[in-house]
């Protein structure tokens, strides 16, 4: 599929103000710039189970004035919007509020990384887990989604498919989806009713996964159930994953349905023609 390359918006990347990037906002904009891209959104991690423990404060703050800085630095040659991606945020919603009011964000990213009181489950150890194990911990996953989903607070439903990087693409446990339809469905259709974009995650093309987040199947039953806003974002950490995976993520969003990418200007969204 031909896409035009103006149109191509990468919404969820991440700078070294992340406790896992790399690469500063401003060579992250040379990068954008280079690629053509027409926006880029810095949304780096603010976790929010963990909060004041792990000073994400003050990368809050660090992250929102470097990517303002970047703005005014590109400003003419690339839409840089300022963006945080709230991890847990339903884990601790009073400072999760006060920290969406104290930046002018543009957009803003929710998502789950771990379950309460748990490791992210980049770390969990999948090999002594049985099945039993694994399927508790998907179901518990989906129920913490629905409540975030429901919270609302929020712009963009980050990478729902996200326990299946390390389940399935790091360990190779098969994992059937069909078996959490009822919960997958209650999530797509309560960020549906409230406005909220579901991301199509393209870190997993690159990884050994190797597909997008979520796959086709919940692009598409998300449409059918009413979702009128769909991002597409590399998830980078480097600067050379910048823009990977756009175009299969544009053209996936064209075969479910979806016409336009959204960008979030000041939290409210504008549909981009995919080309």
């Amino acid at each position: 599929m031909s896409l035009t390359v103006k149109n191509r918006m990468d919404l969820h990347t991440h700078t070294d103000n992340s406790f896992d990037g790399h690469h500063s906002a401003m060579l992250l904009c040379e990068t954008a710039v280079e690629q053509g891209l027409r926006a880029v959104a810095f949304t780096d991690h603010v976790e929010m189970d963990v909060f004041r423990e792990q000073n994400f404060d003050r990368t809050a703050r660090q992250s929102y004035f470097e990517t303002v800085k970047a703005r005014s630095a590109f400003r003419g040659k690339l839409i840089v919007c300022a963006g945080v991606e709230l991890g847990e945020p339903t884990f601790n919603q009073p400072e999760a509020e006060a920290l969406i009011q104290t930046y002018s964000y543009d957009i803003i990213i929710g998502s789950i990384h771990n379950l309460r009181g748990q490791k992210d489950f980049w770390f969990l150890p999948y090999e002594t887990y049985g099945d039993e194990k694994i399927s508790a911990l998907l179901r518990e996953y989906f129920d913490e989604l629905l409540l975030l989903a429901q919270w609302g607070k929020f712009d963009v439903l980050a990478h729902l498919t996200y326990p299946l990087r390390y389940i399935v693409g790091e360990h190779g446990r098969a994992v059937d989806l069909t078996d959490y339809a009822a919960q997958i469905d209650a999530v797509l259709l309560a960020a549906a009713r409230n406005g909220l974009a579901l991301e199509i995650n393209t870190s997993g093309l690159r990884q050994k996964l190797g597909r997008t987040l979520p796959d086709e199947y919940f692009v598409r039953r998300f449409r059918d159930l009413g979702g009128r806003h769909v991002t597409v974002g590399s998830d980078a950490h480097y600067a050379e994953h910048l823009g990977a995976g756009l175009e299969e993520g544009m053209a996936l969003a064209k075969r479910c349905g979806f016409g336009e990418i959204t960008l979030y200007q000041g939290r409210e969204p504008m549909g981009i023609p995919i080309g």
